[in-house]
Protein backbone atom coordinates (compact mmCIF):
# COMPACT_ATOMS: atom_id res chain seq x y z
CA UNK A 1 0.00 0.00 0.00
CA UNK A 2 1.31 2.97 -0.76
CA UNK A 3 0.44 5.17 1.73
CA UNK A 4 1.52 9.10 0.28
CA UNK A 5 -1.12 7.92 -2.52
CA UNK A 6 -3.53 6.98 0.44
CA UNK A 7 -3.21 10.09 2.45
CA UNK A 8 -3.67 12.17 -1.02
CA UNK A 9 -6.70 10.49 -2.13
CA UNK A 10 -8.32 11.03 1.47
CA UNK A 11 -7.64 14.84 0.73
CA UNK A 12 -9.18 14.51 -2.14
CA UNK A 13 -12.04 12.62 -0.31
CA UNK A 14 -12.45 14.89 2.34
CA UNK A 15 -12.64 18.01 -0.12
CA UNK A 16 -15.60 16.06 -2.34
CA UNK A 17 -17.09 15.33 1.25
CA UNK A 18 -16.63 19.20 2.12
CA UNK A 19 -18.07 19.91 -1.49
CA UNK A 20 -21.07 18.41 -0.71
CA UNK A 21 -21.93 20.60 2.23
CA UNK A 22 -20.52 23.66 0.00
CA UNK A 23 -22.86 23.27 -2.85
CA UNK A 24 -25.73 22.37 -0.36
CA UNK A 25 -25.40 25.78 1.45
CA UNK A 26 -25.24 27.68 -1.64
CA UNK A 27 -28.20 26.50 -3.03
CA UNK A 28 -30.02 27.59 0.21
CA UNK A 29 -28.64 31.20 0.02
CA UNK A 30 -30.15 31.54 -3.30
CA UNK A 31 -32.75 34.36 -3.67
CA UNK A 32 -33.99 36.61 -6.83
CA UNK A 33 -36.09 35.86 -10.38
CA UNK A 34 -33.65 32.86 -11.02
CA UNK A 35 -32.76 31.17 -8.19
CA UNK A 36 -35.13 27.98 -9.61
CA UNK A 37 -31.86 27.33 -12.34
CA UNK A 38 -29.23 28.23 -9.96
CA UNK A 39 -30.76 26.34 -7.22
CA UNK A 40 -30.32 23.44 -9.36
CA UNK A 41 -27.41 23.47 -11.07
CA UNK A 42 -26.07 23.82 -7.01
CA UNK A 43 -28.08 20.91 -5.74
CA UNK A 44 -26.52 19.01 -8.70
CA UNK A 45 -22.92 20.42 -8.04
CA UNK A 46 -23.76 18.48 -4.15
CA UNK A 47 -24.84 15.12 -5.66
CA UNK A 48 -21.88 14.73 -8.30
CA UNK A 49 -19.54 15.79 -4.87
CA UNK A 50 -21.33 13.04 -2.93
CA UNK A 51 -21.07 10.53 -5.75
CA UNK A 52 -17.29 11.60 -6.11
CA UNK A 53 -16.69 11.00 -2.53
CA UNK A 54 -18.18 7.43 -2.53
CA UNK A 55 -15.75 6.68 -5.63
CA UNK A 56 -12.52 7.93 -4.43
CA UNK A 57 -13.52 6.68 -0.87
CA UNK A 58 -14.45 2.90 -2.47
CA UNK A 59 -10.87 3.14 -4.51
CA UNK A 60 -9.11 4.36 -0.96
CA UNK A 61 -10.71 0.50 0.16
CA UNK A 62 -9.42 -0.91 -2.96
CA UNK A 63 -6.09 0.06 -2.36
CA UNK A 64 -6.03 -1.16 1.32
CA UNK A 65 -6.30 2.33 2.52
CA UNK A 66 -8.88 3.32 5.33
CA UNK A 67 -11.09 5.81 3.87
CA UNK A 68 -11.48 9.45 5.77
CA UNK A 69 -14.71 10.43 7.58
CA UNK A 70 -13.15 14.01 7.76
CA UNK A 71 -15.41 17.40 6.57
CA UNK A 72 -14.13 20.45 6.61
CA UNK A 73 -16.40 23.29 7.23
CA UNK A 74 -16.74 25.01 3.75
CA UNK A 75 -16.02 28.81 4.83
CA UNK A 76 -18.64 31.34 5.64
CA UNK A 77 -18.02 34.69 3.85
CA UNK A 78 -21.33 35.95 4.33
CA UNK A 79 -21.60 36.91 0.67
CA UNK A 80 -24.57 35.65 -0.93
CA UNK A 81 -25.24 37.49 -4.28
CA UNK A 82 -25.14 34.61 -7.06
CA UNK A 83 -21.85 35.86 -8.10
CA UNK A 84 -19.82 35.79 -5.01
CA UNK A 85 -21.00 32.47 -4.77
CA UNK A 86 -19.71 31.61 -8.17
CA UNK A 87 -16.19 33.07 -7.21
CA UNK A 88 -16.15 31.32 -4.24
CA UNK A 89 -17.07 27.96 -6.29
CA UNK A 90 -14.66 28.55 -8.71
CA UNK A 91 -11.79 28.67 -6.25
CA UNK A 92 -12.85 25.73 -4.72
CA UNK A 93 -13.22 23.99 -8.40
CA UNK A 94 -9.35 25.03 -8.98
CA UNK A 95 -8.16 23.72 -5.69
CA UNK A 96 -9.98 20.33 -6.38
CA UNK A 97 -8.11 20.14 -9.86
CA UNK A 98 -4.74 20.79 -8.29
CA UNK A 99 -5.69 17.76 -5.93
CA UNK A 100 -6.86 15.65 -8.61
CA UNK A 101 -3.63 16.42 -10.91
CA UNK A 102 -1.40 15.95 -8.19
CA UNK A 103 -2.78 12.44 -7.58
CA UNK A 104 -2.47 11.98 -11.44
CA UNK A 105 1.80 11.93 -11.15
CA UNK A 106 1.05 9.58 -7.74
CA UNK A 107 -0.47 6.24 -10.31
CA UNK A 108 2.49 4.71 -10.57
CA UNK A 109 1.63 2.14 -13.83
CA UNK A 110 -2.02 1.70 -12.07
CA UNK A 111 -3.97 2.33 -15.54
CA UNK A 112 -7.71 1.87 -13.66
CA UNK A 113 -6.60 4.62 -11.18
CA UNK A 114 -4.61 6.90 -13.61
CA UNK A 115 -8.39 6.46 -16.14
CA UNK A 116 -10.22 7.14 -12.57
CA UNK A 117 -8.33 10.69 -11.79
CA UNK A 118 -8.16 11.46 -15.50
CA UNK A 119 -11.74 11.08 -15.16
CA UNK A 120 -12.35 13.45 -12.36
CA UNK A 121 -9.82 16.42 -13.71
CA UNK A 122 -11.70 16.11 -17.19
CA UNK A 123 -15.00 16.93 -15.06
CA UNK A 124 -13.31 19.32 -12.41
CA UNK A 125 -11.86 20.94 -15.38
CA UNK A 126 -15.22 21.11 -17.09
CA UNK A 127 -16.73 22.39 -14.08
CA UNK A 128 -14.20 25.51 -13.93
CA UNK A 129 -14.86 26.06 -17.40
CA UNK A 130 -19.13 25.50 -16.38
CA UNK A 131 -18.20 28.45 -13.45
CA UNK A 132 -16.08 30.81 -15.96
CA UNK A 133 -19.54 30.84 -18.39
CA UNK A 134 -21.25 32.20 -15.66
CA UNK A 135 -19.58 34.57 -14.29
CA UNK A 136 -18.76 35.91 -17.99
CA UNK A 137 -21.32 39.01 -18.95
CA UNK A 138 -23.84 38.33 -21.12
CA UNK A 139 -22.81 37.86 -24.79
CA UNK A 140 -25.04 39.47 -27.28
CA UNK A 141 -24.53 36.34 -30.14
Amino acid sequence: MNTQLIAKLNEILEWELSGVARYLHYSLMVTGPNRIPIVKWFRDQASEAFDHAATIGEKITALGGHPSIKVTQPPERNEHGVMAILNESLEYELEGLKMYEAVLAMTDGNIALEELIREQIRLEQEHVEEVRKMLAPASSH
